[in-house]
């Protein structure tokens, strides 16, 4: 009966140290896939955004008007808007880029104060397990912009990292552009957001609503 009693003991142990070397094996495969996702991450994005630097670049220069290049707005120290033949000062990493899908050339554009509704869509640049960069954030639901159902994140454009700030005080209402934002003008590298793997240059695709001037109250969206 002992002995019986002493088996059975010795197969639950067993059972069990196998369990545990399963689980551990499972993370370590977890973490060597998040490793591998974003190895040499900053060394990568800082390449990914340089590339579309000189791209934007070459374009304005060859009179491509759908490209911009715009200095931080914290940064100013000189030209803020890249021109064909001109050098901005300082850093490419001082700068965001921007691809201009649908551009309105006349009206305002807000101002540090000012509060805004604006269509977002942010998302990392390209890698293995997302070819068209793994959403963080957008102010609709689901992968697919839908107008009739999407409504616009009202924000303070002060209230953002300096790229997404830099682009809304550059848009007029109706302006839709693609950004790319430098992780120096985004969360930075240690990263002040969780959800961002340090060093990341952000995307954003966005559209720009309607703003208010501090103090007055913004519309109820429609």
């Amino acid at each position: 009966m002992r002995k019986a009693f002493c088996d059975i003991h010795h197969m639950v142990f067993m059972l069990l140290l196998l369990l545990a070397a399963t689980v551990t094996t499972s993370c370590s495969e977890s973490d060597d896939d998040t490793d591998t996702e974003y190895q040499n991450w900053t060394v990568r994005n800082n390449e990914y955004f340089e590339n579309i630097y000189q791209t934007a670049k070459a374009a304005i220069d060859a009179g491509d008007n759908s490209w911009k290049i715009i200095k931080s707005f914290s940064k100013i120290d000189g030209l803020s808007v890249y021109t064909p033949g001109s050098e901005l000062t300082g850093s490419h990493t001082s700068c965001i880029v921007v691809r201009v899908i649908n551009e309105v050339e006349s009206g305002e554009t807000p101002c540090y104060t000012d509060t805004v509704r604006v269509h977002y869509y942010g998302s990392l640049m390209p890698s293995a397990s997302y070819s068209a960069g793994k959403k963080f954030d957008s102010s609709w639901s689901g992968l697919v912009y839908d107008e009739e159902t999407a409504i616009p994140a009202k924000l303070p454009v002060a209230g953002n990292v300096d790229g997404f700030t830099t682009a809304l005080q550059s848009m007029h209402v109706g302006d839709h552009w693609e950004v790319y934002i430098p992780w120096q003008l985004g969360y930075g590298s240690p990263t002040s957001n969780s959800a961002i793997p340090d060093g990341s240059t952000l995307r954003f695709d966005m559209t720009l609503v309607t703003f208010c001037k501090a103090g007055t109250p913004m519309p109820a969206y429609r």
